[in-house]
Formats: structure tokens, C-alpha cells, sequence
């Protein structure tokens, strides 16, 4: 039996829904709430869990020292979203171009390592469609 990591899977959804999105179904569209700026562009929400063995101090030391304020998030890379969730870390939701994913792996990898154990999920922006349905419902 072959055992596959939550952080493994993720990583492969992603990878699975990336491959369709550009290759199997054209370009990647954007949802009925978005802008025509936004289309072809990618939403990947990264939880950056804390390493709860250190300290805030030792966390914030070891992010300067890897640059992450730096490198993170890349230059091109908007950041939609930025939350502090309490007994997780932070929560990062980033939107950009496609061929932008490889820069913000890098920059996860160069910078967040250590203090962070992360964990990648697509995502999309659902709001729009979500308060049509409840106007809708409540007609």
C-alpha cells in the first residue's frame, strides 16, 4: 500500500487541477464575479503552519535570517488575502499568472522552511456566485 502525505496530495491536486485548467480545457477562465484582469490567473491559498517547538521570537529570527519578507510574495504575485489563524499559523491567499507558480514554490522553499510547514490548495473565488444564489433563494 502506497501512503501519500496530506501535504503530497495537495500538492498533486494542485499539480491535477493546473494540468486541466491550462492544457486539457485552454486557458484558465475567470469566474463570473472576476474581472477580465483576472482571467488566466491562478488563486493558491498556503497555509504556513507555525513550528509550535519555537518561540515567536526564534520563528520571526529564522524568517529574517531566510529573507521570507523579502522573497515572499514574489514580484507579479498579488496577495488577496493575508490572516492570522489561531493554533494554525497564517493563511495566505495569493492570485497571478500560471507561469508565476514556479517563483512562488521557490520562494516558499527558500524563505518559509523551518518556521513553516505549508500546505498548498487551489482555490477560487466563489463569493459572487454564492450571493446571487441567496438573493436568488430568498425570492
Amino acid at each position: 500500500m502506497v501512503r501519500v502525505s496530506p501535504v503530497s496530495a495537495s500538492v498533486l491536486a494542485f499539480s491535477l487541477a493546473l494540468l486541466i485548467a491550462t492544457v486539457g480545457l485552454g486557458q484558465p477562465t475567470a469566474s463570473p464575479g472576476s474581472t477580465s484582469q483576472e482571467k488566466g490567473k491562478l488563486m493558491l491559498t498556503i497555509f504556513l503552519r507555525h513550528d509550535q517547538s519555537k518561540t515567536l521570537t526564534q520563528l520571526k529570527q529564522e524568517l529574517d535570517a531566510t529573507g521570507f519578507y523579502q522573497k515572499f510574495p514574489p514580484a507579479g504575485v498579488e496577495v488577496v488575502s493575508w490572516y492570522v489563524m489561531m493554533g494554525i499559523g497564517q493563511v495566505v491567499t495569493l492570485r497571478f499568472p500560471a507561469e508565476k507558480l514556479r517563483e512562488v514554490n521557490l520562494a516558499i522553499e527558500q524563505s518559509a522552511w523551518g518556521a513553516y510547514r505549508t500546505e498548498f490548495y487551489p482555490t477560487y473565488d466563489y463569493r459572487a456566485l454564492a450571493e446571487a444564489q441567496r438573493k436568488e433563494s430568498r425570492k
